[in-house]
């Protein structure tokens, strides 16, 4: 049986997650642009004109801040037009990875309305801050010492030599993805040859031994894909590939199909963007080679990953990881909303699944069977024993081997209070 996209679903998903981005004060203009002491320059902005843009391209429709983020952005930028410290030979890379998601709204804005204006500005993010750091990423620090650091925002740990590194490790190389958006509006060929050097540096990179960030890597492989289709350059589509089967066969998701937020850490949590870039990492390999297998896995992500990561108020969060090594107990909240970034990014990914919703189907076959791991499904649908504070807001359960089982409960639809407290049985040992 096919299980398409449920259209009224999707909407009231995107719905919420147009009014949290509308009508908090956070996403407004008086605060949305951080304080200059953030030490994650121009993350939060970047993500925030990403999603206003999101919006805009699903609906027609504009959140004010959208317009306002692009008039008073020069009063945030330093003396170099872009924003943050100027470190001189020291590459910050909390501060690249923030300008890649402000190189994406804008980029994307830029698509949209085509003001030279943001092309100016595009153009001084890139030749200020990128474009010095070439030659440099061979020497990416990978030989430090493994610590089990970092919340769920990542926060600078020290100097590496001419680094100053991130607990979000690997963070830097996000900017494949700023950057290759960067080349399809701009075609400066100088940033094609730091997109070469930075993919084939985080490529050699051993990313389980590093316990670098999944989210990070699988950002850098959505930028590949973008060059692969601007280039029809293989090594980018070979190096998507590789990063797509470490992260689905090496550890990198969970058996709910969402993430571990490092590599090796399962007692960790799972982080919404990397869901929704793996989705769109998934999906565009199978819109690039036709395998039906990356397909089914898209498919499988937005059926079972994205039913916990979207809360009540529109916003996303975290949960717990669920592997066989987890020590989490079931899957349950672990953070409410990650407003300062998850949210944001969950609207590209809405828009994403709108524009991708014909090849998001899943496929049953009527019969719930438990697995080798343990985890009960009838085909690409995930069944879990949820807390009886979430049947309510289940769908029809079905009876299993003594257990009443349901398809994993829909967070949006469920009270905040009663999220919190809840979990949901996936391992059956």
């Amino acid at each position: 049986m096919i299980i398409p996209v449920n259209e009224n679903e999707l909407k009231e998903r995107i719905a919420r997650n147009f009014r949290r981005l509308a009508d908090s004060p956070y996403y407004g203009i008086g605060e949305v642009f951080a304080p200059g002491n953030y030490d994650w320059p121009a993350d939060k902005e970047g993500r925030a004109l990403l999603a206003f843009v999101s919006h805009y391209k699903i609906s027609g429709k504009k959140i004010p801040c959208m317009d306002e983020m692009i008039e008073k952005l020069p009063e945030n930028l330093n003396e170099k037009g872009y924003m943050g410290k100027i470190y001189g030979d020291v590459i910050a890379e909390q501060q690249l990875s923030g300008h890649s998601w402000l190189l994406r709204g804008l980029c994307e804005y830029y698509e949209q309305f085509g003001k030279e204006e943001v092309l100016g500005f595009i153009s001084a993010i890139t030749e200020n801050l990128f474009l010095p750091t070439r030659g440099r990423y061979a020497a990416y620090p990978v030989n430090r010492a493994k610590k089990d650091e970092g919340d769920v925002s990542g926060n600078e740990i020290g100097y590496f030599g001419n680094w100053l590194l991130s607990s979000d490790v690997g963070c830097a190389f996000m900017s494949i993805d700023g950057l290759s958006h960067v080349y399809k509006v701009t075609k400066n060929e100088a940033v094609k040859e730091l997109l070469d050097e930075m993919a084939a540096a985080y490529l050699s990179i051993d990313k389980v031994k590093l316990r670098v960030q999944t989210h990070c890597t699988l950002t850098a492989a959505r930028g590949m894909m973008r060059m692969y289709s601007l280039t029809a350059d293989e090594k980018y589509i070979n190096g998507a590939k590789d990063i797509y089967d470490l992260y689905v066969f090496g550890g990198g998701m969970t058996y709910t199909y969402q993430n571990l937020n490092w590599w090796g850490r399962p007692d960790s949590w799972t982080e919404p963007c990397a869901i929704v870039d793996s989705l769109m990492l998934a999906a565009g390999l199978y819109k690039a080679t036709g395998k039906e297998a990356y397909r089914k896995t898209a498919a499988r992500i937005y059926h079972n990953g994205f039913s916990t990561l979207q809360r009540e108020n529109g916003g996303a969060g975290s949960d717990t990881v669920v592997t066989g090594d987890s020590p989490w107990d079931g899957l349950a909240m672990h953070s409410y909303e990650a407003y300062f970034c998850c949210t944001m990014r969950l609207a590209e990914g809405l828009w994403y699944i709108n524009e991708n919703k014909d090849i998001l189907y899943a496929e049953t076959r009527g019969v719930v069977e438990k697995d080798e791991r343990g985890v009960y499904s009838d085909g690409d649908i995930i069944y879990a024993l949820p807390d009886k504070a979430l049947l309510p807001y289940a769908e029809k359960a079905v009876k299993v081997d003594g257990m009443e089982l349901t398809p994993i409960v829909k967070y949006y639809r469920v009270p905040k209070e009663t999220a919190e407290s809840a979990k949901q049985k996936i391992l059956f040992k």
